[in-house]
């Protein structure tokens, strides 16, 4: 099942950045492994937009990887929206490079984890976050991407 994504970019493109092809296939594998299909907004933000809408709807008032905003439709509302997801460039990039992680893994594996929150997947206390993880593990998987999880040395860039 295909996703289908709308890609905006809102912060100065200084490095590398998915096309929409990559998020598509990224949103893609995580919507088929839940057996889901449905369009959603990829939006790639600086840091400040990234705090702002972290402080605003997360009470956190500090920049981080991937925010998701899951769509509620109204009632009669027939169409496959899932709703937003909105990933900061700079930390992406930092932790691919504290983790020593492929720059291009740690994008998709963002977005698999954003897209699972879409679907009501959620890592609030252990047990929901054991399921989150094994399923990220396993869609990463067929993208043949590595466990995110692990500590594991960076091969090539």
């Amino acid at each position: 099942m295909n996703a289908v994504i709308d890609r905006q970019i809102a912060c100065q493109d200084q490095g590398y950045l998915p096309s929409e092809a990559e998020l598509t296939q990224w949103a893609s594998a995580a919507l088929a492994a839940c057996d889901q299909q449905g369009e959603l907004t990829v939006r790639i933000v600086d840091i400040e937009e990234s705090q702002r809408l972290n402080s605003q709807y997360r009470g956190k008032d500090k920049p981080t990887n991937v925010l998701s905003f899951p769509f509620t439709a109204p009632p009669g509302f027939d169409y496959d929206l899932l709703g937003d997801l909105v990933i900061c460039q700079h930390i992406v990039e930092t932790e691919a490079c504290e983790q020593n992680k492929l720059l291009a893994h740690h994008w998709a594996h963002m977005v698999v984890h954003g897209c699972l929150h879409l679907l009501g997947y959620d890592h609030i206390d252990d047990k929901e976050a054991e399921e989150m993880e094994a399923l990220e593990i396993d869609i990463l998987t067929t993208l043949e991407i590595a466990n995110p999880y692990l500590d594991l040395p960076v091969t090539e860039l």
